[in-house]
């Protein structure tokens, strides 16, 4: 998989992170996918639970560094940039990003297709997007069984996918399961695949999305705690206390 991106990236707990606007990494990977010899490659959308998770699990921190970009989706990862002198860095979340790619493929004549979620999920964010973005082509979705953490490659799912002429795979299967999704199928794909989290339930309406004061207080995490405390409450204890323990042995190397 060649990787013809544009990138600036900082290490965030040894784990490089790109640097970017939200406007200029979706026109960088829009910009990408229209050339079709750059067919293939995934990016990654990370947050702390990401980065504790691939700084713990050295399977998936190749995942991550494989990629054609891993973007900062999580204010703890934007602070950490900053700290590091890139005073510019901004937070670059997966639904904006979606959004944002929506947008650009709608002006571009570029397709998308949509992998994850459920039935209703993606019939009511198909509708959703198409409403949004009345030019924009959605070449297709699939709302794929249950799946492992590692899933197998899937030949049936992969020429479906290259035969519908899609330029961007959105893939909302949560993390680490997608991330591991890409980095299997990615090498034998057409489109670029960018893995969204979220980002399905939130633009379906499905899920409520954090206000903004909370998104850019790097509060996300305690809201959606909040919502779902049975789910998230293992997840976000473990991995906020992991970045801070992890930050902290990174401060003290530096010195």
């Amino acid at each position: 998989m060649t990787n013809s991106f544009k990138r600036k990236t900082c290490k965030v707990i040894d784990i490089s992170v790109d640097l970017g606007s939200l406007a200029g990494i979706a026109q960088n990977i829009i910009n990408n996918v229209s050339r079709p010899e750059n067919s293939g490659g995934y990016v990654c959308v990370a947050n702390v639970h990401m980065l504790t998770v691939a700084h713990e699990n050295p399977k998936f921190r190749s995942v991550l560094e494989q990629a054609n970009l891993t973007i900062p989706d999580g204010m703890p990862l934007v602070w950490t940039q900053k700290l590091k002198g890139h005073r510019d860095a901004e937070r670059v979340c997966g639904p904006d990003l979606m959004l944002e790619l929506c947008q650009l493929a709608s002006d571009t004549d570029q397709a998308v297709f949509l992998l994850g979620g459920s039935p209703k999920t993606l019939e009511l964010l198909t509708k959703k997007l198409s409403t949004q973005f009345p030019k924009l082509k959605i070449a297709g979705s699939h709302s794929p069984n249950l799946l492992p953490e590692e899933a197998p490659l899937d030949l049936h799912l992969i020429e479906q996918i290259n035969q519908s002429g899609a330029s961007l795979l959105f893939v909302g299967l949560g993390c680490p399961k997608q991330e591991f999704w890409c980095a299997t199928h990615a090498p034998h794909l057409k489109p670029l695949s960018i893995g969204v989290g979220a980002a399905f339930d939130f633009h379906a309406g499905t899920k409520k999305r954090p206000p903004l004061w909370v998104q850019q207080s790097g509060l996300e995490w305690l809201y959606r705690l909040l919502s779902e405390p049975r789910r998230l409450w293992k997840r976000y204890f473990t991995s906020n206390t992991a970045f801070i323990y992890y930050s902290l042995l990174d401060l003290v190397k530096r010195k």
